[in-house]
């Protein structure tokens, strides 16, 4: 093993510290900015790297210096046996933080155990709090949402992060009603901008809607003031005076973030992907399955950072990317 690692800094001396790890590229929703109705062309399982190949993978990141972790989809709830692994990733040394991107449709049976295993923080995806609306945007049902929600609330889970995105003639006259959800229930809100990330996400730009004038919009009905919330995410957060809430506003598109950009992205086949909106990649799995010692595979993952951008370009090549978001990992 070498002695005194290298951290990870990329081309423009940003610290990668936070990993992204899709365990499944399924999802048992279709959202209508993210999966086409009725899409099937998911990978087959035994392209996924097995829960020995992930904890390999991560165990090398986190000797490197990576210290958060979330475990993203597709819907990872759908990962057969998951509270194991993320029992196994929390263990890693170096590992600090594991939280947990879902949709929520799954955890009110699974948060127990997820919370056992080490996984404390949640964000769930939720665009709307009315039930038809909900169908229509995801294919599903709020009320399983709701009660995973819930689920997590009695479990533990600190904090609980509400991510709606938000679309323009189809949930924005719900925002207000979704703060004062989060204020009942002691959520963070979250608010994301729409994104051109496949064909569907590039189809559901015509729903978007700046963040900033939202932010404007809210700021007129409560009272805002700056808000800071720890954590690897990129939100610029407000806080209700008087009360616990932060609203965060991530805006790719808006007042893109990548200066500060600290994070990568590992599929479920082993892809590490360097930035959301580019196309640079490098498969891990295959050296994983070829015997890597963990010096190589370090290696390889150090030389990969050679290769993130400075920055997406979402607004000057919207089409470049034609994967779908469930295949990047969220």
């Amino acid at each position: 093993m070498r002695e005194n690692k290298p951290a990870l800094i990329d081309p423009f001396g940003r610290r990668i510290e936070y990993v992204r790890l899709s365990v499944t590229d399924r999802c048992n929703l279709r959202c209508t900015y993210c999966l086409p109705k009725g899409f099937t062309g998911f990978e087959e399982s035994d392209e996924w790297l097995t829960f020995d190949e992930v904890e390999r993978a991560i165990g090398a990141f986190a000797r490197l210096g990576v210290s958060k972790v979330r475990l993203t989809g597709g819907e990872p709830l759908v990962r057969r046996d998951l509270p194991d692994l993320a029992a196994r990733l929390s263990k890693l040394p170096g590992i600090a933080d594991l939280s947990l991107s879902t949709n929520a449709v799954l955890l009110a049976q699974k948060a127990q155990a997820l919370y056992t295993a080490g996984v404390c923080r949640v964000n769930v995806s939720l665009d709307t709090l009315k039930p038809g609306r909900f169908a229509e945007i995801t294919g599903g049902r709020l009320d399983k949402v709701l009660d995973g929600l819930m689920a997590a609330k009695r479990a533990g889970f600190a904090p609980i992060k509400i991510n709606m995105v938000a679309l323009k003639g189809v949930n924005d006259d719900e925002f207000e009603d979704m703060v004062e959800f989060c204020l009942v229930h002691g959520f963070t809100l979250r608010l994301i901008e729409t994104m051109p990330v496949g064909d569907t996400g590039r189809k559901a730009t015509r729903y978007y809607l700046d963040l900033q004038k939202v932010k404007r919009r809210l700021a007129s009905r409560f009272d805002l003031i700056p808000g800071v919330m720890l954590g690897g995410g990129p939100a610029r957060y407000m806080q209700v005076a008087g009360t616990p809430l932060r609203i965060g506003f991530i805006t790719p598109i808006s007042q893109h973030f990548c200066a500060s950009c600290n994070r990568v992205r590992l599929s479920a086949d082993g892809t590490l992907y360097l930035c959301l909106g580019q196309n640079h990649r490098v498969g891990l799995r295959p050296l994983l399955r070829a015997g890597a010692t963990d010096d190589e595979l370090e290696a390889a993952i150090i030389d990969a950072l050679a290769l993130k951008p400075e920055r997406h370009e979402f607004r000057e090549k919207p089409r470049q990317v034609i994967r779908f978001m469930s295949m990047t990992g969220g």
